[in-house]
């Protein structure tokens, strides 16, 4: 029998490859001779680096940068064995997992600091970089990470604003004239873990900020603040992006040097690209900033790690995630798994530690079987604590029960 161990992370339990590894342990208390392959995975959130790095066999570089409040910090991101390849992933300087609770500040928050380590790789001589979105602090809508690169953010006076989420109504003009880097020359793939839109009911606000510490008024404030960005930084159709200073600026930027005014603005054409809402707007100003190409994250994550390769042969995939709800549904790593195994008429089974999704929704996704690791009540922090083992003993019992229905069907 062929196994197929392919897990994300356990938020604060586990990595991708911790959770693997317990599921490879559970698996061999049935029978050491059961061929495990094991394969950790992420969706474009938090642990897309780590998997990055393993599979092009790279390495990591520590930057100095700054979290989510502009406090100094040093962050990783990661090279490919080759030179040419970046891996920044967002979290990583402008997470949500720097701040403590009471410091979580929705309007003030920014993704500077990713903007700081995607400069860093692209002075390195990366020529591509993929950046993974997932698990931000903030809903600046990327204006944070555009200007660390050089852009900036301008009110009625001409006056440049900090960029930030609690700003953003007030942006009147982009300034580009400072950009350094000629965007034509990289390309950048943005790794989404969700669909939302930019903004409207199921944008980056609405959905996203209130876990970042947004109230119900300063939500209203955000999302009507992207509505404005879209409106300053969205050109129609057709528009042919003009180089300035070097630069892949899109035409529709104003510029100190080089106005370009009077485009006849469509909003609503890249805000209404689903993932643009990913990590509260940054995937939508890495497309209009930078010229980033917006991806499915498990996509993108499957194809650079060859899933489909893996496949041949397997008769069964395990995996698992912290949490099972709505979200995974919406682009999350199962999912995709899930629509690859339909091919190969692999049955996929999924661990989790909470399991709040629909029965009937994951079962039209194409799972075979769901289940909590969780054997009793327990606290967060015992769940937490005791995660490895609960996986390994949850893994024992999906596998021996495969195992005895396998036998019993021949």
């Amino acid at each position: 029998m062929k196994i197929l161990l392919t897990s994300d992370k356990f938020r604060s339990s586990m990595t991708a490859a911790e959770a693997c590894r317990a599921m490879a342990e559970g698996a061999r208390m049935v029978d050491a001779s059961i061929e495990l392959f094991e394969l950790p995975l992420a969706d474009g959130g938090e642990g897309t680096l780590d998997v990055l790095i393993e599979t092009s066999q790279g390495r990591r570089v520590t930057t100095p940068t700054q979290d989510p409040l502009g406090r100094p910090i040093r962050a990783e991101y990661g090279v490919s064995a080759d030179g040419n390849t970046a891996f920044v992933e967002l979290a990583s300087a402008s997470g949500l997992h720097h701040l403590a609770p009471n410091e979580r500040d929705a309007l003030r928050a920014n993704t500077f600091g990713t903007g700081t380590l995607i400069r860093a790789a692209l002075q390195a001589g990366a020529t591509r970089i993929i950046l993974g979105v997932g698990g931000s602090a903030s809903t600046d809508a990327g204006t944070g990470l555009a200007a660390a690169l050089g852009y900036r953010f301008l009110d009625a006076s001409g006056q440049a604003l900090y960029p930030c989420g609690g700003n953003l109504s007030r942006i009147a003009q982009i300034d580009a004239s400072d950009v350094a880097f000629d965007f034509s020359k990289v390309t950048i793939d943005v790794a989404c873990d969700v669909t939302a839109p930019l903004f409207g009911p199921e944008g980056a606000a609405h959905v996203y900020a209130p876990q970042k510490g947004a109230t119900p008024e300063q939500v209203e404030l955000l999302d009507a603040g992207l509505r404005n960005l879209a409106e300053k930084a969205e050109a129609p159709p057709g528009i042919t992006p003009n180089p300035l200073k070097g630069a892949f600026l899109p035409g529709f930027f104003i510029n100190e040097k080089a106005p370009f005014r009077g485009l006849g603005v469509i909003p609503g054409v890249n805000s209404a690209i689903p993932g643009a809402g990913a990590a509260g707007g940054a995937a939508f100003g890495a497309m209009v900033f930078l010229g980033a190409t917006l991806r499915s994250g498990v996509d993108l994550l499957l194809e650079l790690t060859r899933f489909d390769e893996k496949l041949n042969g397997v008769d069964l995939i395990i995996t698992g995630e912290g949490k099972l709800d709505a979200q995974t549904l919406q682009g999350k790593l199962i999912g995709g798994i899930c629509q690859r195994a339909a091919a190969y008429q692999i049955p996929v089974i999924a661990l989790c530690g909470t399991l709040e999704a629909d029965p009937l929704a994951l079962r039209t996704m194409g799972l075979t079987y769901a289940a909590s690791i969780l054997p009793r009540p327990m606290t967060l922090a015992e769940a937490l604590a005791e995660g490895p083992e609960l996986l390994k003993n949850a893994a024992f019992f999906v596998v021996n029960l495969f195992s005895a229905t396998r036998f019993v069907t021949r």
